[in-house]
């Protein structure tokens, strides 16, 4: 079942015995378990029929005698065990299982299981599976994390320009949770009726539009020497915003993209945008990044970025050197 469908589900008050959330990516499992809190009780109700257990701190004798209870005020119960890989999973596990095979009807169970996959291979996941919900959260890869911040908002009603969603991607990483926050501010100070600019994001966020890795990329590809180095001063003015092995990374990231480039049969915006995971509104960009850095250049380019980590790192240079300088040699290699 996917995540949509579940909450559309408990938004109607359909309900299943029992929620099996897990995976790495704890956006979902605390998004489907919040949904549950927020529609099965009350305020008034949850003093009676809401049960907070913690996986640390708990075991399945708990659990199981919790859950067989029947609610005093309410229709259900509910019961939420957070932090659920915390529990000893191996030791009596199979009293879990026998309850799951039989659930109260009347009591709804929450197993958020967060920084990991459960297993698919045990007795107790196929029964679960069986009679409930089961919700894998995965991780999103990079290029992922601009179509999701695209798509949240346009569930929400609002839209996004492409470069101001991949500006907060490479800025924010693939921390779902943080990146909803920063949309929920950007949705309560940008008017539903426009487009969520560059501007916006700087404004709101406090990612410069102008002096940022993404704009890097951009000026290093058009092999704009003035507004590269302009970019690389105001990294080295601010090192902790723009620390080095970040840089390295957006770096090795896209010039790796333009290798791809040139070895693409077809060019197509289309085919480029699919092949690399970009918005069809980069592709142009990547076409002149090829044309200014050939194959050679690019595997060049490749080569110094990670001799660059290995300086980052203490190696080859000298007592004096800061981050910075070695920020600078850098680009100064890359251009030349």
């Amino acid at each position: 079942m996917n995540i949509n469908t579940t909450l559309s589900d408990i938004k109607n008050r359909s309900y299943k015995p029992v929620y099996l959330l897990h995976g790495e990516e704890a956006y979902y499992i605390d998004l489907v378990s919040d949904a549950l809190e927020n529609s099965v009780l009350n305020d008034a109700q949850k003093g009676f029929d809401q049960t907070i257990l913690y996986g640390k701190d708990t075991d399945f004798s708990t659990i199981v005698n919790a859950s067989k209870r029947y609610p005093m005020m309410s229709d259900y119960q509910l019961i939420v065990v957070k932090e659920a890989q915390g529990l000893k999973w191996k030791s009596d596990d199979e009293l879990f299982a026998k309850y799951i095979e039989n659930p109260t009807p009347s009591t709804i169970l929450v197993i958020a299981y967060k920084h990991g996959k459960f297993d698919k291979r045990t007795k107790l996941y196929k029964a679960i599976d069986k009679k409930g919900v089961v919700l894998e959260s995965a991780k999103l890869y990079d290029d992922k994390v601009a179509p999701w911040i695209v798509d949240q908002l346009r569930q929400e009603g609002w839209r996004i320009h492409p470069q101001a969603a991949a500006l907060m991607a490479e800025y924010l990483g693939t921390d779902l949770s943080k990146i909803a926050n920063e949309l929920e501010k950007l949705m309560l100070n940008v008017p539903k009726d426009r487009e969520i600019s560059s501007v916006d994001i700087e404004r709101n966020i406090g990612i410069s539009k102008d002096f940022n890795i993404f704009e890097l990329n951009a000026a290093l590809g058009k092999r704009d020497s003035l507004k590269a180095i302009q970019i690389v001063d105001y990294f080295a003015a601010n090192p902790k915003s723009n620390p080095l092995v970040v840089v390295m990374g957006s770096l090795a990231g896209y010039f790796t993209k333009i290798l791809k480039y040139h070895y693409l049969p077809d060019k197509s915006s289309q085919a480029v945008a699919k092949a690399l995971g970009v918005h069809p509104f980069f592709t142009k960009e990547y076409d002149l990044a090829a044309r200014n850095f050939t194959k050679r250049k690019t595997f060049d380019i490749i080569n110094i970025l990670r001799d660059y980590d290995l300086k980052s790192k203490g190696l080859n240079t000298g007592p004096n050197t800061t981050m910075s300088d070695l920020m600078r040699e850098m680009v100064f290699k890359i251009l030349n």
